[in-house]
């Protein structure tokens, strides 16, 4: 599934050539992929001026505004879905959304399970989400961690905890800031707690500089890949030479997740 910085780096491609335009029509040519009704939907969306093409965790946020009333369009890209810019429809294209100009967003989801949904308010799923990492100070992710007891891991993977953070860069941020996954959050002394604040924005950003993390189809508004799956130094290694004391490393289970981690350098 994209997480924070494959939806920042679509986010990133889409917002101007999208930023002012209006909806002229949106199909769902899968109606499931619509949340609500799909007609309807389609309705209430024909009109609507894109204020903002903006992001909130692993979703896609439209902000939008119609004689003069704000709503909100949400997309979840979940395990396959891709938008892209200015494309022809496929086997594969759930949605597809035209534009003033002559722009259109075809939506491909070769799985199924992305959806879309409008909103005349801010999107209640949206707001249970926890803190922004990219925008949370260390001393408030000190307090928060120091309250929670579960592993670190199915606490990063928790997005009431942190919104946007996946396997991929929850694996990676722990290995950067040695702490086992399955620690105790805790017990996590207030320094590791701080390295572990900077290991997570660290590598969210670095891989947001990369364009994000292309391992199975994802792909930015372009259809440009992300390199980040070059980067990754326990993610997908499990056997390999850790890169720091060449150790190998390991795979376990964590919250019903595939953890990589190194057993020397992450001691529990």
């Amino acid at each position: 599934m994209p997480e924070l910085p494959e939806v920042e780096t679509v986010k990133r491609s889409l917002a101007p050539h999208l930023d002012g335009k209006t909806i002229e029509s949106v199909v769902f040519y899968w109606p499931r992929t619509c949340l609500g009704d799909p007609d309807a939907t389609s309705a209430q969306l024909a009109g609507q001026r894109i204020d903002q093409v903006g992001r909130h965790g692993k979703y896609l946020l439209f902000r939008l505004s119609k004689h003069g009333r704000d709503s909100f369009l949400w997309i979840h890209l979940r395990m396959t879905g891709n938008l892209l810019l200015n494309t022809r429809p496929g086997p594969h294209t759930r949605a597809e959304m035209f534009l003033s100009g002559g722009t259109s967003v075809v939506f491909h989801d070769i799985r199924k399970f992305g959806k879309w949904q409008w909103s005349r308010d801010f999107p209640e799923r949206l707001a249970q989400l926890g803190p922004e990492p990219l925008e949370i100070d260390a001393e408030d992710f000190v307090r928060r961690l120091a309250r929670r007891s579960m592993r670190l891991k199915a606490l990063l993977l928790d997005q009431e905890f942190l919104r946007g953070l996946g396997n991929i860069y929850a694996d990676e941020a722990l290995f950067r800031a040695k702490l086992h996954p399955e620690r105790s959050a805790a017990s996590v002394g207030p320094r590791k707690a701080r390295a572990l604040h900077k290991a997570i924005r660290d590598v969210l950003q670095e891989s947001i500089s990369a364009g994000g993390t292309s391992i199975n189809n994802y792909v930015d508004g372009q259809g440009s890949r992300g390199y980040f799956q070059l980067r990754t130094q326990v993610y997908g290694k499990a056997g390999e030479p850790c890169a720091n004391c060449a150790s190998p490393v390991r795979r376990i289970v964590v919250a019903q997740r595939s953890t990589h981690y190194c057993p020397r350098c992450q001691r529990r």
